[in-house]
């Protein structure tokens, strides 16, 4: 895995890379990852401590190119949604990435960060996978057409269970082919089931933006 700083939009944000060893063979699906609260700073190895830099940490093969950005401390993941626009613009242009295969998840403020993301450039992503988040339920009908899971613990007291619960009726009250898994008697941790199931990466391959 390796460490990249990119400038955008006038910021900057630390990432973590990850590229497949296969990568000459073409080009790839890409993931970007947001990280919770708890992991905001300015030392990458936090993020190796949850979701799909945790992952990539174990399995250097993991197929897709993924990108794991660092929120700054005192800053939230939707206070940076055009920063995270120029970050994936500057890495599709810079890495072997196929346009029509990327894909957003995150967790916690990933998880809100993820659905601002979407909401805001639903044309750039294949599909999305918000884990415990919460997003804006009047801007369901932006997001309809985008091939979303969206996860979460039925006993989450940090990000409240209704949150996803109220994207989820708002999405299907505008015609959203939304898929919803709620863990029963599972409290905040809702990502480590989601990302250690492989279907969920065979998910995001059978959608494709073009």
């Amino acid at each position: 895995m390796q460490i990249e700083l990119t400038y955008t939009n006038g910021e900057h944000l630390h990432y973590l890379l990850h590229i497949p060893p296969n990568s000459e063979d073409g080009f790839h699906p890409l993931i970007l990852f947001l990280h919770g609260a708890g992991e905001r700073g300015d030392d990458l190895s936090m993020l190796k401590k949850h979701g799909i830099p945790k992952i990539v940490e174990q399995d250097q093969n993991f197929p897709f190119i993924t990108v794991s950005p660092q929120c700054p401390i005192g800053s939230w993941w939707t206070e940076k949604v055009e920063v995270l626009k120029g970050l994936l613009d500057q890495v599709v242009t810079s890495y072997p990435i196929d346009s029509g295969r990327l894909y957003l998840t995150g967790l916690s403020m990933g998880g809100y960060g993820s659905w601002a993301l979407a909401t805001a450039y639903p044309e750039v992503f294949a599909a999305a996978v918000p884990i415990c988040g919460r997003g804006n339920p009047s801007q369901a009908g932006r997001i309809k057409d985008l091939p979303l899971w969206v996860f979460h613990g039925d006993r989450d007291v940090v990000v409240p269970f209704q949150h996803s619960q109220d994207m989820v009726t708002a999405l299907k009250a505008v015609g959203s082919r939304v898929r919803f898994t709620i863990y029963p008697d599972t409290g905040h941790d809702s990502w480590t089931h989601t990302y250690d199931n492989p279907d969920l990466y065979q998910w995001f391959l059978k959608h494709c933006s073009r």
